[in-house]
């Protein structure tokens, strides 16, 4: 099969630091391929190259002929001044077969996508609108392949959730780069990391990647460790042998050093580690909310909100965007005045404020100077001590990296210096507002695992449902006009939940059925299943057995550790079955409900 796209021995550098070298991959008809990497390997690097806007040191990279490619960049631009219907109009792929006007068509995308004027100037649209309207160009261009980079950055759930959909309906050919695991594990069918700078590839989705990932990186420890132990078994020879460097053992010697260098080589899965940093005390009075009221005109944001935060708590607050989630947490922190009502904030609580804006730092300063503004000594659980420096290379920030100017750090960086900056002072009380825009996938692992066993009180804001569902005891459901929900779970619990409202709803507002004609006796008969659907129950049955019975095995499959030749079809099929039974089970409890 001849590929869509063809990377051939590409190698790109910045400096002495290499990103890939000479690395290889093709992306064939039907692929939906994620790209994995930790932040600063080259990820959004490689995407530049192949949308054109960036060249490699060498290598080559092909396009099939005449084929149509889309491509969403971090940062969409419009041209301002014009509306938006008149920036996606041109856009739209037609052919002699649409039954629908192109300014119909993108009506209905912007529709699907929660943006329900398409006369408005792209200038007064948000951050999240214009990254909605940007996938409404891609999409409403058809285009042969799509290439992504960090689409669900700046999108609430709602649509991060129909895009998952789309694209996993859609027989599309995908190329992204994303931090959303949940994403990555319902959309591709293929996964490539960029590591030590190569490209490893994992035929299946992201779950079947962690488990083979785990097998590389046990493997390549054991080999490390053999390596290890025959270059001290060398250098011990190089030592009692040094008139072989003139002699016939040149060979050896430089078998001696192509060991040491693979030796040298440090595979740490941890890019930061924040563990060490532990919250200060916090007392048993956290804070109480008491009739708290919010408005902007004619927008409420809270209406007589009263809640008392417990101990150890962590929340996470999920909702549309602009229904006010980041202006709560700004009240709370009595950076944003309230209308009415008081926050009464115990004693010992010191909040640790992580800010979708970042940092606010002068262009000419330092990473370390940015630290050192804030302590010169950083005393962890009372007794030890680290420097500034220290500190910061806990968080993958060289003494190189220390001296670069705040104005020259890439997105990941600067959130690992404000995570830095945040958790340096030691805080009890971690508000979080989407923490994991820019955080690659290693990282965003490690700061689940410092959050879980936090010993203070978090409340987050984020997209991130994987996210939400490591950290999360409990969610606040802010729906709009000052309602806000307390749903007692997880997000995947929560959209569970919400579907069975829906279906519920659904079957309350159907057309009750004609009532039975009475028998002579006046009484009235029940409903009965028809015989019809007595078959149906029957068959639905043994259908949702045998599903059953095919999804345990193929779940056998995936965690036997064998090589699966056919993984790509067997996780769509898995896939396939899981969609049946929720399809077959609903109908199941609707003829059982019948007597």
């Amino acid at each position: 099969m001849k590929p869509y796209l063809l990377v051939e021995e590409l190698t790109k550098s910045y400096g002495d630091r290499m990103l890939f070298d000479s690395v290889s991959f093709g992306v064939n008809e039907g692929d939906k391929i994620g790209i994995i990497a930790k932040n600063g390997t080259g990820k959004s690097t490689l995407l530049r190259i192949l949308s054109g806007k960036e060249a490699p040191d060498s290598g080559k990279v092909t396009f099939r002929n005449s084929l149509r490619v889309g491509f969403l960049d971090q940062q969409p631009v419009f041209e301002p001044g014009t509306s938006l219907m008149d920036n996606l109009l041109g856009e739209v792929n037609t052919d002699d077969h649409d039954e629908w006007s192109r300014e119909d068509k993108v009506t209905q995308m912007l529709s699907q996508l929660g943006i329900h004027d398409p006369s408005v100037t792209v200038d007064h649209l948000s951050g999240g609108q214009i990254k909605r309207a940007a996938l409404a160009r891609l999409l409403l261009g058809n285009p042969d392949l799509i290439i992504l980079d960090e689409p669900t950055n700046h999108l609430d759930i709602s649509t991060v959730e129909w895009l998952e959909n789309y694209l996993t309906r859609q027989r599309v050919t995908l190329l992204m780069v994303t931090h959303d695991r949940y994403f990555l594990d319902r959309v591709c069918n293929k996964i490539i990391e960029i590591d030590m700078k190569q490209i490893f590839t994992y035929e299946g989705n992201y779950d079947y990647y962690l488990r083979r990932r785990a097998e590389r990186i046990e493997a390549l420890a054991g080999e490390l460790a053999k390596v290890k132990n025959t270059l001290r078994k060398e250098q011990e020879w190089m030592r009692r042998q040094p008139q072989a460097r003139a002699g016939k053992a040149r060979y050896r010697i430089n078998a001696f050093y192509d060991l040491k260098d693979r030796a040298s080589v440090r595979y740490d899965e941890r890019t930061i580690d924040p563990t060490e940093v532990k919250s200060s005390y916090i007392g048993s009075k956290i804070f109480e909310a008491r009739n708290i009221c919010k408005r902007y005109g004619d927008k409420v944001i809270l209406d007589d909100f009263t809640y008392t935060f417990a101990r150890y708590e962590k929340v996470g607050i999920v909702g549309e965007n602009g229904v006010g989630k980041s202006t709560f947490i700004k009240m709370l922190q009595g950076l944003e005045p309230v209308d009415s009502g008081e926050w009464n904030v115990g004693e010992t609580v010191r909040f640790g404020y992580y800010s979708q804006q970042g940092l606010e730092l002068p262009e000419g300063k330092r990473v370390i100077d940015a630290i050192t503004d804030i302590t010169e000594d950083v005393v962890i659980n009372g007794t030890t001590h680290y420097t500034p420096m220290q500190f910061l290379t806990r968080f993958l920030f060289s003494p190189a990296d220390q001296q670069k100017y705040i104005s020259t750090l890439s997105g990941g960086e600067m959130r690992r210096l404000h995570l830095a900056a945040v958790l340096i002072r030691q805080p009890n009380f971690l508000i979080l507002d989407e923490p994991t825009n820019d955080l690659d996938i290693m990282t965003l692992g490690i700061l689940e695992d410092y959050l879980r066993e936090f010993k203070g009180c978090v409340i987050v804001i984020s997209h991130d449902r994987f996210f939400l569902d490591s950290i999360a005891d409990h969610l606040f459901v802010m729906e709009g006009n000052g309602v806000i929900k307390d749903f007692p779970g997880s997000y995947s619990e929560y959209r569970q939940w919400q579907r069975e409202e829906k279906a519920r709803q659904t079957r309350e507002s159907a057309p009750a059925p004609k009532p039975e004609a009475r028998q002579s006796t006046g009484s009235t008969r029940a409903r009965k299943l028809t015989f019809k659907e007595k078959k149906e129950l029957e068959a639905l049955t043994a259908e949702i057995d045998s599903l059953t019975a095919e999804k345990q095995s193929l779940e056998a499959l995936f965690n036997s550790g064998n090589t699966i030749t056919d993984i790509a079809d067997k996780a769509a099929r898995y896939e396939e079955v899981k969609s049946l039974l929720d399809e077959k089970e609903m109908r199941w409890l609707e003829l059982s409900e019948i007597e």
